[in-house]
């Protein structure tokens, strides 16, 4: 206990020091030995871990008004794992320098794109637009020792979650093959319309937490994709999507796929979104929609998507990636950070969702968007933000999204405290600037919630797996399990 004592006293006195020469440094400190600390799993580390999953099984109870049909579209593939450095030997590459492209051309651009993300250990996903070499590397990738085989694309696996509640009726439209149908819950409706001759593969290139190639070292585990996917990059199933809805008639609708016409080219996204945002405004006004997003890279086309998807659909789901890059290419708050510094600042990650539902949701009372609910969610915390009076049962969604991304990353149904570790920070800020509140994490009640205006915020940390199995498709199912959770709070009658 003594040596506690003496190291935080030092501690302490070192930090009024730096203080006075450099103000950003001892929060920069501090933000390193928190996040630092979990892995060092001291005796009785496993105590904070254990306290939250207990109390999350208290939180997470069902609405009181559920869910009963489900419609997810429109984009389905078939993704090929694979473990990214192994393919990228096998194709004859040398390590090198990192470079982000926004659409790969070559094996080159795919070797230093792979190495940009994963020295960051973040998700990103590219078009490949060489029909040809495309189809050489998916075959290598099908054939290399230990690749795997899953259901893919969002839409896809945002169906095969919710499919996996025995009360749910899920639609899903999208371009499917007879691999891909093959492999889909058989609760799963496919309308006839959407069924497609083949497959449309996508690669998932995954890396370890301290994985290295080269001088590039992933500081977590995570994954980079790519394809050559036509069919999902015009949204070709669409409108057939809308137009089934009218027989189905369902209770919440799922959309997910605008992210894949980024590399089509500007001339077909301009024109396609168009008939896009046309589409989903023949969506029944009483039956919300939850927009997915994933990553992208041209900032017009996601300031596009800010301006004319956004304000018609009701909810979203994104990662810190995409939060920031819609920030930036929306003139947002924070709009200067180049990226993510370790784990985003909860007060700067709250600035912009509160940004987003002020400017382009219906934070504000006499606005006409419909947006009014945000799912964010990043390694170590999610936050669920919603407009007041509009969604309920917010405690239960944001902890049951945080569950499954523990217990599946881990490849578990239920979350082993001896194989997560808690990195969220304990103490943070409700915004990056003044005037601003003082929070904490509660292990025993692990869902903080503070407000801004009329906008609601919830947070709860990730118990993080130490050795995750797969990283693919834990977005989807994160704001699957946030919506299986969530209710729409009916309006009042005029």
């Amino acid at each position: 206990m003594w040596r506690n004592a003496v190291l935080v006293a030092v501690l302490a006195l070192g930090m009024g020091y730096l203080y006075h020469t450099d103000p950003e440094l001892p929060a920069r400190m501090l933000n390193h030995i928190s996040e630092s600390l979990p892995q060092m799993e001291p005796s009785g580390s496993s105590e904070l871990e254990e306290a939250i999953a207990h109390a999350w099984q208290t939180l997470i109870t069902a609405p009181a008004r559920r869910w009963t049909r489900v419609a997810v579209g429109v984009n389905a593939c078939v993704d090929v794992v694979v473990s990214g450095v192994g393919l990228l030997q096998a194709l004859a590459l040398e390590p090198g320098s990192g470079r982000d492209h926004e659409v790969l051309h070559s094996k080159e651009d795919l070797k230093e794109a792979f190495i940009h993300y994963m020295g960051k250990g973040a998700a990103a996903e590219r078009f490949f637009s060489d029909k040809e070499v495309f189809q050489r590397i998916a075959r290598a990738a099908a054939e290399y020792p230990g690749a795997q085989l899953y259901v893919g694309g969002n839409a896809a696996l945002i169906g095969q979650k919710l499919a996996s509640n025995p009360e749910l009726v899920v639609l899903l439209c999208g371009p499917v093959g007879p691999k891909l149908h093959d492999m889909l819950d058989e609760q799963i409706v496919v309308p006839p319309e959407s069924l497609q001759e083949t497959d449309e593969f996508h690669l998932i290139l995954e890396y370890k937490s301290g994985e290295q190639w080269g001088s590039s070292r992933a500081p977590q585990a995570n994954r980079f994709i790519l394809s050559h996917d036509v069919s999902n990059g015009e949204m070709s199933t669409l409108e057939i999507f809308v137009a089934s809805l009218e027989e189905f008639q369902p209770d919440l609708v799922v959309l997910s796929g605008l992210h894949m016409m980024e590399g089509m080219g500007r001339d077909l996204w301009e024109e396609r979104l168009k008939e896009a945002v046309v589409a989903i405004s023949d969506v029944r006004n009483e039956v919300p929609i939850h927009l997915e997003l994933a990553s992208m890279t041209d900032r017009d086309y996601m300031n596009r998507i800010l301006q004319e998807v956004m304000p018609i659909v009701n909810s979203i789901g994104l990662n810190e990636q995409e939060l920031l890059f819609l920030a930036q290419s929306g003139g947002g708050p924070h709009a200067d950070l180049t990226s993510w510094d370790g784990v985003p600042d909860v007060g700067r990650v709250s600035d912009i969702l509160l940004w987003v539902l002020e400017q382009h949701g219906r934070a504000d009372p006499e606005s006409e968007a419909d947006l009014t609910r945000i799912h964010f969610h990043t390694l170590a915390y999610h936050i669920l933000a919603t407009v007041d009076g509009h969604w309920g049962n917010q405690v239960a969604a944001v902890a049951a999204g945080a569950r499954v991304a523990s217990s599946q990353a881990c490849g578990l149904q239920a979350v082993d405290i001896t194989k997560v570790v808690l990195k969220a920070p304990l103490n943070f800020h409700s915004s990056f600037s003044e005037p601003r509140e003082s929070l904490a994490v509660d292990p025993t009640r692990p869902v903080t919630m503070w407000r801004r205006g009329n906008v609601s915020f919830h947070l709860t940390p990730v118990l993080v797996c130490k050795q995750p199995l797969r990283t693919v498709g834990l977005g989807d199912a994160i704001s699957a399990e946030g919506l299986v959770f969530s209710e729409v709070t009916p309006r009042p009658e005029l």
